[in-house]
């Protein structure tokens, strides 16, 4: 399967997990991957495998919620490869912290990343996406879609996030462009095995938000990203599909 021959797609969050594993099934499909991540060395690895497995991709680190960095980064990727067919937009940060001890500092970190910088990205790729008719699959979570206890950053970003995919479907629906989301949901990656829980954590209560069928790897997640970036998804868009194994269900 090659749905993405001769098309360039970047990959935020590329350095690890669901971005990775993104950027390697879009490679195998044929297409030239872009991959961005703050991290050199993660960024490096992601394209060494990339490239052992056969296929084309360069990287670049880029801090999105940077605006230079982010225009900086699309600039560079439309001037090595002539164009941009998609954008998949998975970086971001992932805190638990009580509410009532939460710093401003703290918050405004998780939502410079995960809300803005997703912001950035979109704004700055479709001017790109218009000529090429191409689609956004931004990161969102089940955290948009139930409360997540301790997780109020996190949820607040991840609920904007897909408020203004919804917004930029409709905005740009008659234009070709589409936007959509997923919404995963225990996800076993590098971002979650490293997450911190407050002393206060109950964890009966977080118990609500695990998958009955066991915690998944990022692929299954890359998967359902690569069909709604393709023209496999051409009748969706303005949408978000829980990846969560029934847990909202």
């Amino acid at each position: 399967m090659q749905r993405f021959k001769d098309r360039v797609v970047l990959v935020t969050g590329a350095g690890g997990g669901i971005g990775k594993a993104s950027a390697l099934r879009i490679a195998a499909e044929g297409g030239a991957v872009f991959c961005v991540d703050l991290n050199a060395a993660t960024v490096e690895a992601t394209v060494a495998a990339v490239a052992a497995a056969g296929g084309n991709a360069s990287g670049r680190v880029c801090d999105i919620s940077s605006e230079g960095d982010v225009r900086a980064c699309v600039a560079a990727c439309v001037e090595q490869y002539g164009s941009l067919y998609a954008l998949v937009n998975m970086a971001g940060v992932l805190r638990f912290d009580d509410t009532g001890q939460l710093t401003l500092g703290q918050w405004q970190k998780v939502i410079d990343v995960n809300l803005t910088g997703t912001m950035l990205l979109c704004r700055e790729v479709l001017p790109h996406l218009l000529a090429t008719k191409g689609s956004i699959v931004n990161a969102a979570s089940t955290a948009a879609l139930s409360g997540l206890p301790c997780g109020v950053a996190y949820s607040a970003s991840k609920g904007g996030v897909l408020a203004m995919t919804r917004s930029i479907a409709i905005e740009y629906a008659k234009r070709g462009v589409r936007a959509n989301c997923v919404c995963p949901g225990e996800i076993k990656t590098g971002m979650t095995d490293a997450v911190a829980f407050p002393e206060t954590m109950d964890f009966e209560l977080i118990s609500r938000v695990m998958s009955p069928t066991g915690a998944r790897g990022p692929e299954v997640v890359a998967g359902v990203i690569a069909m709604l970036a393709s023209e496999d998804g051409l009748h969706i868009t303005g949408e978000d599909i829980r990846v969560d194994g029934g847990t909202l269900s």
